[in-house]
């Protein structure tokens, strides 16, 4: 048996929910998180459709990448798309998930999942997010450095760009004075004691703080450990929006502009001037990703690909930079095959449909 939260935690293993933008409404949004589940219908969008769909297959839970909600629902009538959705979910004890923002910014996530669809090298994150890594700094009696140390690498700390168990070690001196209610590990109640003592230093990503303080007290000889968490103000290189990398060989900008077509099956495309450059080094961003533009440029791009672009940034950038707008839907329709991998990996045996509801609210004429 599968319960929901075996799902949803190997889900935010690669994605975790703290990486989401303040904007965005990502994780579960409909059941219980401890309900077991008999199989899972991977989408897009959350529809009607698709809800139809699990019934069908007698499976209980959605995974989709858009959240079905965004705001805060004051009735719920059936009288929008939404609340019919809530109440046909409910009626059917089917759960609804949701990995959004978080799985854009994640490594290995969508825009990467577009990189390798165009066969990309050398790929790196766009815009790398700040704000999201800590410094653990404590002090460990000498005899108990590894065990302290192995234990907080084992919570999630010591990672740094492609390297793990990453620390910093520096030997010193402590003092301290058991006072009469103390329990000293070492030395004796209201005499000052001195113990040679190792400054153990781990970088420690926001979401795992939690898990990590609790190793740290679990493994730790004191009593009343000592510790610090430094904010830091560094970007973490390897989660951020939209991505950058280069193509083998470099191509003629109308073959790749085709290449973009026929690989995200798209409709009608849309692109600013051409150049008459070659295409070696590609920007993307699955979705609404004209924010970056800016970005891609710096970055040295030829060409810059996402989902929707204002009318007006052509004009700003259409003499920096190739663009291609491929639509919202056909830049991120990949990601059911990241989430598809995932559960497959932790769950072999798990029951998957990736969804035969063509969810895309656009069509070309």
């Amino acid at each position: 048996m599968v319960i929901l939260n075996d799902i949803i935690e190997a889900i935010e293993a690669v994605a975790p929910v703290a990486w989401q933008e303040s904007y965005d409404n990502a994780g579960l949004q409909v059941g219980n998180r401890f309900q077991s589940v008999s199989g899972a219908v991977i989408c897009l969008d959350v529809t009607e459709a698709v809800v139809d769909e699990a019934i069908a297959l007698g499976y209980n839970l959605i995974v989709s990448h858009h959240p079905l909600l965004f705001k805060g629902l004051k009735s719920i009538t059936g009288s929008s798309c939404v609340e019919r959705i809530v109440v046909k979910a409910i009626q059917h004890n089917i759960a609804i998930y949701a990995a959004h923002t978080n799985l854009d910014n994640a490594p290995g996530g969508v825009s990467f999942r577009m990189a390798r669809k165009l066969g990309l090298i050398d790929v790196r994150v766009l815009d790398p997010m700040p704000g999201l890594l800590m410094k653990l700094v404590t002090y460990v009696p000498e005899s108990h450095v590894e065990p302290v140390r192995t234990a907080l690498f084992e919570a999630g700390a010591g990672h740094t760009g492609n390297y793990d168990q990453c620390s910093f070690g520096q030997v010193g001196e402590g003092t301290f004075r058991p006072g009469l209610h103390a329990k000293p590990y070492c030395g004796v109640i209201g005499e000052l004691h001195r113990e040679p003592e190792t400054r153990l230093e781990v970088i420690v990503p926001v979401y795992a703080q939690g898990a990590v303080m609790a190793a740290l007290k679990r493994s730790h000889p004191y009593e009343e450990p000592a510790f610090d968490w430094i904010p830091l103000a560094n970007r973490w290189e390897q989660v951020g929006a939209g991505v950058v990398g280069h193509l083998p060989e470099p191509v003629d900008e109308m073959l790749m502009l085709e290449k973009l077509k026929e690989i995200f099956e798209v409709g009608c495309m849309k692109h600013s001037p051409l150049h008459g450059r070659k295409i070696s080094r590609i920007a993307l961003c699955g979705g609404a990703g004209a924010s970056l533009m800016s970005k891609a440029v710096a970055a040295g791009a030829d060409m810059f690909v996402t989902g929707e672009i204002r009318y007006h940034d052509y004009f700003e950038f259409e003499s920096h930079i190739l663009l291609a707008e491929i639509g919202h839907y056909e830049s991120e329709q990949y990601t059911k095959e990241i989430f598809c991998e995932i559960i497959q990996k932790k769950f072999p045996t798990f029951a998957i449909h990736s969804t035969q509801v063509d969810t895309n609210p656009i069509n070309y004429l």
